[in-house]
């Protein structure tokens, strides 16, 4: 998966550079596909958790999990956290997803960091793609028997 990749950009970071990471990371968010750019504020996908609106599409097919999301521009740390999500995570398989660890903000070296309203929008992003992920592929799976 290539969201470990991503994570050792971070390792032996001080906190204020992994912040300097994060942020050149929102630069990477791809832009929505034409078939969601339409969709682009559309409240069925906000996540309630973040303070900032992000708007988040999880897609699981054939094992495999995609992401996209939109973040205005105007929120750096969010969107270049959620740039980190939808890189290293798009394309990972259903398994990884459920496995991931829940304490990313530690291994970014931001957990004491960030505030709490920051952190706990960060951890109900990464538990909604997880819960997402699985419930797809349950549906999968029933269609699929």
């Amino acid at each position: 998966m290539k969201l470990d990749e991503l994570l050792e950009e971070f390792h032996e970071l001080t906190p204020e550079e992994s912040l300097e990471v994060l942020i050149e990371m929102s630069h990477d968010l791809p832009e929505l596909s034409p078939q969601r750019a339409g969709e682009r504020e559309d409240s069925r996908h906000l996540v309630r958790e973040c303070q900032t609106p992000v708007y988040l599409w999880v897609d699981a097919a054939d094992g495999r999990v995609n992401l996209e999301a939109y973040v205005t521009e105007r929120s750096p740390t969010v969107r270049g956290y959620v740039s980190l999500l939808v890189g290293g995570i798009s394309g990972a398989t259903q398994h990884e997803v459920a496995n991931l660890p829940d304490d990313l903000l530690g291994r970014i070296g931001l957990a004491e960091t960030l505030g709490m309203t920051r952190r706990r929008g960060f951890t109900g992003l990464l538990q909604r793609i997880k819960r997402e992920a699985a419930a797809q592929a349950a549906e999968q799976a029933a269609n699929d028997s």
